[in-house]
């Protein structure tokens, strides 16, 4: 005779994974705001980004570091061979220079996962912007 608490217990833990999926997919606005309040000083983003004291980060998710035309990248970014998937930007964003050791970016990182999440998920809303 089967138990009938073992697909009870499966049921819980496929929807705990499930939302602990959800949480980690952040989010945008709230990292919007976290954006103009802690990148946008020296990054754009959206409809007419251009670089600046920074990079234009439309498109950064499958992009090769170093490798937008309108801004002067150190030789340590062109040349990391860094391509930024959401795990490394999430890296970077934590520690840069561990990730690019000598990048000019004058960041100390972001500890709180949640805030990486969310700013990574504002990040993917401007996959296909124009710049």
């Amino acid at each position: 005779m089967k138990s009938p608490v073992l697909p009870g217990l499966a049921l819980i833990v496929a929807a705990g994974m499930l939302s602990s999926a959800a949480v980690a997919a952040g989010d945008a606005e709230a990292g919007g705001r976290l954006f103009t309040k802690m990148c946008a000083g020296c990054h754009s983003i959206g409809k007419g980004a251009r670089g600046g004291f920074g990079p234009q980060l439309n498109g950064v998710i499958g992009r090769p570091a170093g490798a937008t035309a309108d801004y002067q990248y150190s030789d340590a970014m062109k040349h990391s061979g860094v391509v930024w998937t959401k795990d490394k930007l999430a890296a970077y964003i934590e520690a840069p220079k561990k990730v690019v050791s000598g990048t000019r970016m004058i960041f100390w990182g972001i500890s709180d996962q949640e805030k990486i999440d969310n700013l990574l998920a504002y990040l993917e809303t401007f996959q296909d912007a124009d710049h």
